[in-house]
């Protein structure tokens, strides 16, 4: 229940630069499947502390879970 809720902050924080309907549909694919953006962040947190730049490990994990990312995004 913590992880789940510092995860929203998180997103909140980071999407305060997108338009709102973009924030809005990421914030709701996020509440949908909190476990797997979880994944997505530990991975890109562990890429990230061998080395690689912080863009390049997002876009490593992204393509990881790209399916699931898809899912989630278009999911109702």
């Amino acid at each position: 229940m913590i992880k789940e809720f510092l995860l929203r902050q998180a997103v909140k924080h980071g999407t305060k630069d997108l338009p709102k309907e973009q924030a809005e549909m990421l914030q709701k694919a996020v509440d949908k499947n909190p476990e797997l953006f979880g994944k997505i962040a530990k991975e890109i947190e562990e890429l990230k502390k061998q080395g690689k730049p912080e863009m390049y490990a997002a876009l490593d994990v992204m393509k990881k879970y790209q399916k699931e990312l898809q899912q989630a995004m278009t999911a109702n």
